[in-house]
C-alpha cells in the first residue's frame, strides 16, 4: 500500500540515525510488563506537564502567544519500520521513542500547540509490514495498538480532561486508530458534544464508516472530521481505485469537500525539511476520486523530489493552514 513511502522513510531513517541517537540518554525508562503505564509521563510522547518536541514553534512565526483552550489527543503514525523484532513495537525501545518524538511529534503534533494542550500517548504500534499482509497476526497487531490507545484515552478522560473540549488527530496508522476511537467514544455518543473536530489524515474514511459524525465541509464547522490523502495530480494508486465507496476527502486549502482547484496562493505555509523554515505557496490542491491531488510542490531542492505519493507530507504541506484552521474551529466551537 505504501511501498513508495516505505523507501522514502527508510532513507530518511538511515540519514537521521545519528541525530536520533543523540537524544537516547533521555529515554532510558522501562515498563517491566512491556505495556505502557499512562500514570508515568515517560509513556506520553507529548504531555502538557512536561517539555517535549510538541511544544516547539517554528522560528519563522512572529506570533508565539499560546493558550490552552482545548485538548488535542494526537496519535502518531508508523515509525516502527526497521527490521521487525515482533509485530508490535517495544514500548521501551529508546531509539524508536526518540525517533518518534523528534520526527512526528515535532513536525506534526506541534501544529496544534497554539491553542491546545497536546496529549500524545506512546503505544505498541503495529510494524509497517502489517499493512501489506493478510496474516491474522497483523490484525492482532493493530488490535494491540488500539488497546493501548484506548487505555490512554480512558486515562486521559479520567485524570486530565475535566470536561474540556477535545480534538482527535492522527496521521496514517494514527488516523486508522483515530477512526476506531471516534467510532467507539464519539459517534452518536454524549462525548460528541465535546468534539471540536477530528483530523484523520493519511488514511481513508469510508463514506459509510460513521453513523452520525459528518465530514467537515467548511472551515468553521465543528463536531465533524477532516480527512485527506495526498498525491500528485493525475495519479491514483491501484489500491485506491479498488476502494468502494471512495473515502471522504477534505481540501485543507478550502476546508470543503468540493472538487474545485484551490491555488497555491491559498497555501499559507509548509514545514518540510527545516522545522524552523515556513515555505509559503508550495502547492495548490483539488479533490478527485477519494484523494487530494496537488501540483508538484515548490521548495528548495524540490526539483529532485520525484515521488507522486506525498503521504509522508500529508500534514506538513499544509502546516500553516491546519494551524490556522484549528484556531478558527475552536473559536466557532466556543461561540
Amino acid at each position: 500500500m505504501y511501498r513508495v513511502v516505505f523507501v522514502i522513510l527508510t532513507l530518511a531513517v538511515i540519514s537521521c540515525t545519528n541525530k536520533y541517537k543523540a537524544f537516547l540518554s533521555g529515554y532510558q525508562f522501562s515498563s517491566a510488563s512491556t505495556v505502557p503505564k499512562y500514570n508515568n509521563l515517560d509513556y506520553w510522547a507529548a504531555h502538557p506537564w512536561k517539555k517535549d518536541p510538541s511544544d516547539s514553534i517554528p522560528s519563522d512565526l512572529n506570533n508565539k502567544e499560546q493558550d490552552s483552550l482545548v485538548d488535542v489527543f494526537f496519535i502518531y503514525p508508523t515509525t516502527y519500520i526497521e527490521k521487525k523484532a515482533g509485530w508490535n513495537a517495544d514500548i521501551n525501545d529508546a531509539y524508536l521513542n526518540a525517533k518518534t518524538d523528534y520526527s512526528t511529534i515535532l513536525y506534526q503534533a506541534s501544529v496544534f500547540n497554539q491553542h491546545c494542550r497536546v496529549f500524545a500517548p506512546r503505544y505498541r504500534q503495529a510494524h509497517f509490514s502489517a499493512f501489506f499482509t493478510d496474516n491474522p497476526e497483523a490484525a492482532i497487531a493493530f488490535d494491540t495498538a488500539y488497546a493501548d490507545l484506548k487505555n490512554a484515552f480512558e486515562y486521559y478522560l479520567l485524570h486530565y480532561n475535566n470536561n474540556r473540549a477535545i480534538i482527535i488527530a492522527g496521521h496514517s496508522q494514527g488516523a486508522k486508530m483515530g477512526e476506531r476511537l471516534l467510532k467507539e467514544y464519539f459517534d452518536g455518543k454524549p462525548l460528541q458534544q465535546k468534539l471540536v473536530a477530528a483530523y484523520l489524515v493519511g488514511w481513508p474514511v469510508p463514506q459509510n464508516y460513521f453513523t452520525v459524525l459528518p465530514v467537515c465541509d467548511s472551515a468553521s464547522q465543528t463536531g465533524c472530521f477532516c480527512t485527506w490523502r495526498t498525491y500528485r495530480t493525475n495519479y491514483i494508486p491501484s489500491y485506491i481505485k479498488k476502494e468502494q465507496p471512495f473515502s471522504y476527502v477534505t481540501n485543507p486549502l478550502s476546508w470543503t469537500t468540493k472538487g474545485d482547484y484551490i491555488s497555491s496562493k491559498q497555501n499559507n505555509g509548509s514545514i518540510l525539511r527545516d522545522f524552523n523554515k515556513i515555505i509559503p505557496h508550495t502547492t495548490g490542491a483539488k479533490i478527485n476520486a477519494g484523494v487530494l491531488w496537488i501540483s508538484k510542490p515548490k521548495f528548495p531542492g524540490g526539483t529532485f523530489y520525484l515521488t507522486r505519493n506525498y503521504h509522508i507530507a500529508d500534514i506538513n504541506l499544509f502546516y500553516m493552514n491546519i494551524r490556522q484552521n484549528v484556531e478558527e474551529r475552536i473559536r466557532a466551537y466556543f461561540k
